[in-house]
């Protein structure tokens, strides 16, 4: 028992099979008083009735008329269970076989002598008459009582099983709650345990306890994409700052070295902070894309116009595209508006053009497309260049991945997944595909009707 109290999946079974039998008790007691007062009425009526077709009696034949009314009714109507008295103003009764005082006039419990039972309790209507006397007509209100007690027999029958249902409804219900409940708990304790590839089980049903397990089971997708990533970036990091702190060492160790001339240890210390600033550089990239991926900037929100932004991108981008061999065009929408922060917005405009600058060789047309369509806002940057891979499409927007061919170019791999994260943002879409040759890679964002 204590167990099952400890268990607020049976505490909360048992407090409501309690207050369902709380509320059938209620109603059983309400049901009671009601047809209580229904018989009480109903035999009320029918001493007024009674009573009346008497005091008529009375008005017609006068007194002997009555008391002989009132005994034919006594001996000829063994069914009828009215009790019957004229009493003089003495008190002295002088017709009826109701033995009991004297009532006042109208409704009273009167007390008399049953000859058969002893001592009981009538029901007395009572209505005094013109020559003084008075008339009582009563029931007894033992079958009322008995009618009482037939209910309150049955009530307590009724709810003894109503009760017992209940209680082994509730033990049912709170083991049930108890196993589901227990299954989420067990995959969360194999979880923290290491295995992180456990899933809170489904029964199928849709109910609400599904629900919850599949929103958990994505939440455990998330982290362990996380966590993947998590461990890809400690790795790549790794990989990508060994070599310029080991060129940094290297550097430092030389300027070390006495003996030299001032312009070559001038240069040394040139290079060493040259490599600095690239470990700086990688850092700040790191934390803003953190800092997206956080949604702080999400307050900072406004209408702005993508077409805008883009022809500014253009404008700025043609001439270095250019000067390294490469041509760029662009087909921009009159207007698009989104909404969103601007300067991220340019910033990934800005790396989808590096993207295709850096990894194409000279002679590459670029291309940036805007288009309005079915409500959405679309940018892309298109290249007839070497191209990516199908299998790796999914993987370039992840951090620090660089194809093999670009490892040989500046940059640590963040470009790309600079632009996811800021997509992600605005609730946009990434797009990259093949275009036959080359690459097509941009974003789709809900497109905002300018007020």
């Amino acid at each position: 028992m204590a167990k099952v109290l400890r268990s607020a999946a049976y505490r909360i079974a048992l407090v409501y099979a309690l207050g369902f039998a709380l509320a059938t008790a209620l109603l059983g007691v309400a049901v009671i008083l009601f047809a209580h007062a229904a018989f009480m009425r109903q035999l009320e009526a029918q001493i007024v009735e009674d009573s009346g077709a008497l005091i008529a009696e009375y008005r017609l034949e006068g007194h002997d008329g009555l008391t002989f009314a009132i005994g034919e009714r006594e001996a000829g109507n063994s069914a009828n269970e009215l009790l019957y008295a004229v009493f003089a103003r003495d008190g002295r009764r002088i017709a009826g076989g109701l033995h009991a005082r004297r009532p006042p006039v109208g409704w009273s419990n009167l007390d008399f002598q049953d000859v058969l039972e002893g001592p009981d309790v009538a029901r007395a209507w009572s209505v005094d008459l013109d020559n003084g006397s008075r008339l009582v007509v009563g029931a007894d209100r033992s079958v009322v009582e008995r009618v009482d007690q037939t209910l309150g027999g049955i009530f307590l029958v009724a709810f003894a099983i109503v009760l017992l249902l209940s209680l082994t409804g509730a033990l049912l219900l709170g083991a049930y709650l108890r196993r589901r409940l227990a299954a989420i708990s067990g995959a969360a304790d194999r979880i923290m345990a290491g295995d992180i590839n456990r899933r809170v089980p489904e029964s199928g049903t849709g109910d609400e306890f599904d629900a919850l397990a599949h929103s958990l089971n994505r939440m455990l997708d998330r982290i362990t994409v996380l966590l993947e990533n998590l461990r890809q970036l400690s790795g790549d990091i790794a990989h990508d700052l060994r070599t310029p702190l080991a060129r940094l060492r290297s550097h430092l160790e030389e300027s070390l070295e006495g003996g030299e001339d001032p312009d070559r240890l001038r240069e040394r210390l040139a290079s060493a902070l040259d490599q600095t600033d690239k470990l700086l550089a990688l850092f700040a990239a790191i934390l803003r894309i953190s800092e997206i991926e956080g949604g702080r900037r999400k307050a900072s929100f406004r209408t702005v116009d993508l077409a805008e932004i883009a022809r500014d991108m253009a404008d700025s981008y043609i001439p270095a595209v250019e000067e390294g061999g490469r041509t760029l065009t662009a087909n921009l929408a009159a207007i698009a508006t989104v909404q969103g922060d601007r300067e991220l917005l340019s910033q990934a405009i800005v790396n989808l053009l590096d993207n295709a600058q850096v990894h194409t060789q000279p002679d590459t047309a670029i291309h940036l497309l805007l288009e309005n369509r079915d409500g959405k806002v679309r940018v892309a940057v298109c290249d007839n260049g070497p191209g990516v891979p199908g299998d790796a499409h999914e993987a370039i927007f992840r951090r620090f991945v660089r194809m093999d061919r670009g490892r040989t170019t500046a940059g640590h791999g963040l470009g790309l997944n600079l632009v996811a994260a800021i997509v992600a943002m605005h609730d946009g879409q990434l797009e990259i595909g093949d275009n036959a040759p080359g690459l097509t890679i941009g974003f789709i964002l809900p497109q905002t009707v300018p007020a």
